[in-house]
């Protein structure tokens, strides 16, 4: 909870029923570093709270919560 960025993108995803891409998540973040945002994501998915989904055909790929991500929001939020 210290890394105001992880709980930005927790919250956003949460918002985000088709989840959200890496340009969607610097949008977000306003902090102009991708590799800070993909980092970011890393720590997210090895914490098993988000999963990334490809989708083929263009389309870009998109970051979602898993049951174990929406569990730790809905905590998150009630301790705040």
């Amino acid at each position: 909870m210290q890394e105001d960025e992880l709980v930005t993108i927790l919250f956003a995803l949460t918002k985000s029923p088709n989840g959200l891409s890496n340009a969607q998540l610097d949008r977000l973040l306003m902090n102009n570093s991708q590799w800070r945002t993909l980092s970011h994501m890393k720590e997210l998915m090895a914490l098993g709270f988000v999963e990334y989904n490809v989708h083929f055909f263009g389309e870009a790929g998109k970051y979602e919560l898993t049951d174990l991500g929406k569990t730790a929001t809905s905590r998150i939020q009630l301790s705040s």
